[in-house]
Formats: C-alpha cells, sequence, structure tokens
C-alpha cells in the first residue's frame, strides 16, 4: 500500500512524541535533583528517577542484561508497528493516531535505554499515602495509544457486526 493510501503520514505524530519526550527528560534531568519530590498538587510531584527495568521497574535488578533485551524488545515492535502503519487504510485515523503513539513512546524510551542505560521518569502521582510507579511523556503516550487501539478493535468489531 503506498503512503498516500496507508496511514503512514501519522508519523509525524510519533516524532512529536520523541520530541517531546526527550525534551520534557532532559529538562527533568537538568533541573531536579534525583529522587526528591517537588510537589505540584496534592496528588502530584515531579521527581527524577531512573527505571533499569520495564514497565513498574519489572526486572530492575537483573544486573544489567535486561537493558539490552528489552532495548531488543522495543525496537522488534517498532518495526512491527512502522509494518502495521504502513498497511493501514488512510482513512482509519483512530487506528493510525494510537499506532504513532505507541511507536514514538516506545521509541523515546528506547533511546533513553540506549544511551543512559535506564529509563528518565519524572511524573509521580500519588494519593493517600498510595504512590503510582513514576513515568514520563513516552508512557503516556503508550497507554493512550493502547486505549485507542483497544476502543478501535471494540469499536470496529461492533461496526463489523453492525453490517453483517
Amino acid at each position: 500500500m503506498s503512503s498516500s493510501r496507508s496511514a503512514l503520514p501519522w508519523l509525524w505524530l510519533a516524532a512529536l512524541v520523541i520530541v517531546l519526550d526527550l525534551f520534557t527528560k532532559y529538562q527533568a534531568s537538568r533541573l531536579l535533583p534525583y529522587g526528591i519530590a517537588h510537589p505540584q498538587l496534592p496528588v502530584f510531584d515531579l521527581t527524577l528517577l531512573h527505571n533499569t527495568g520495564a514497565a513498574f521497574s519489572f526486572l530492575a535488578s537483573a544486573g544489567g542484561w535486561q537493558r539490552w533485551l528489552f532495548a531488543l524488545i522495543a525496537l522488534l515492535v517498532s518495526v512491527v508497528l512502522v509494518i502495521w502503519i504502513a498497511r493501514t487504510p488512510r482513512q482509519q485515523r483512530w487506528l493510525g493516531a494510537g499506532l504513532a503513539l505507541v511507536l514514538g513512546g516506545a521509541l523515546g524510551n528506547l533511546y533513553d535505554r540506549v544511551v543512559h542505560g535506564y529509563v528518565v521518569d519524572f511524573i509521580s502521582l500519588h494519593y493517600n499515602g498510595y504512590y503510582f510507579p513514576a513515568f514520563n511523556l513516552a508512557d503516556t503516550a503508550i497507554t493512550i495509544g493502547a486505549g485507542m487501539l483497544i476502543i478501535d478493535m471494540i469499536w470496529s468489531t461492533d461496526n463489523q457486526n453492525k453490517s453483517k
């Protein structure tokens, strides 16, 4: 499928996510002392943390080999996402945008993992003494994109069932 008929134009969104993610991580690393919470709202702090693991610090203390495993997984997923975007019809905007958000987030975190050996996190949400694991804009883009993919899957299944 040619780029004029595919969802490839959504790659601008992936590029925007990467730029914003890397910029905010750079600023957080430059301006925030490590591990010290800077309250912004009663439920929101800026706290610079380094995550050598995956989501929720999975395998964070595994000894270093996980850096390259997670980098390889992110690279393979990114290749699959680009192929999926290229094969997605342009009129499927919701799917194209969701895939681009996941791709941009994956590449933003991949950059950190390869260059620094850890992912820079700085957004900390909490309530009543319970803390959600710190995250960054790449993680946010991945989460929103995955949500869009789930909604698209449900929505397109409903539309297919109604047309039968």
